[in-house]
């Protein structure tokens, strides 16, 4: 079961990135709120990977499309650290328009991306893993702690719960508590995929965060 749900997840991901592309030919690509466009394109690849890894097969192939998989996830996950900084700035916190808030987010952003690298990536080994039809290549061995989604997760939250108090906006909140508690109490189903899902609602409360955004500006400047 768990392929069609993976294969279900990935068509749902093309849908916001598709969206992704809409509200920015609409609102202007030069915004770093745009990032999450990469996070949403590394999320459609993810899901298709682990949903079409029985119909490709076990082999080098499939590994190598596996790998790329952690790759993306090095690079793309922490830019939601950018998406969090874009989203306190349309806030009206002023220091964080400026030089120093940009360089804070990046520097953060740089940490989380080499963090990953050298806990998870760098010398990855993958052994093939076959649970509820769903055949991939996974990281063999525990790495300890996951530093980057700790730091995405408080980076998200913070950004929330500024939005909820600044602007009344409070679904990006919503969205990273629900995946918070998602990851945290084990669901008594027998899937992987079904844990999965509360990421999916985390980058629907992000698009929905990022269209809220763009049309509060867009009035603002009206």
């Amino acid at each position: 079961m768990d392929p069609y749900i993976y294969g279900l997840y990935s068509l749902i991901y093309l849908f916001l990135f598709l969206w992704g592309l809409k509200l920015s030919i609409k609102y202007g690509f030069f915004s770093w709120l745009n990032v999450l466009l990469l996070v949403t394109f590394g999320l459609v690849y993810d899901n298709l990977v682990l949903a079409m890894g029985s119909v490709v097969g076990k082999g080098s192939f499939l590994e190598a499309l596996n790998e790329m998989r952690y790759w993306f996830h090095a690079f793309f996950t922490p830019l939601l650290i950018l998406f969090s900084w874009a989203a306190i700035r349309k806030t009206g916190i002023d220091w964080l328009k400026g030089q120093a808030g940009f360089v804070l987010a990046g520097v953060f952003t740089l940490a989380m991306i080499i963090a990953e690298l050298i806990q998870n990536t760098l010398g990855l080994k993958l052994e093939s893993a076959q649970k509820y039809g769903v055949l991939s290549y996974e990281s063999a061995g525990s790495h300890g702690p996951p530093i980057l989604i700790i730091g995405v997760t408080v980076a998200l939250l913070l950004a929330g719960i500024i939005l909820w108090k600044k602007l009344k906006w409070k679904w990006m909140a919503f969205g990273v508590i629900l995946m918070g508690i998602g990851s945290a109490v084990p669901i008594p189903l027998e899937s992987d995929a079904a844990t999965n899902g509360f990421e999916l609602l985390l980058l629907i409360s992000l698009w929905a965060t990022k269209s809220f955004l763009d049309k509060n500006s867009d009035q603002a400047t009206i």
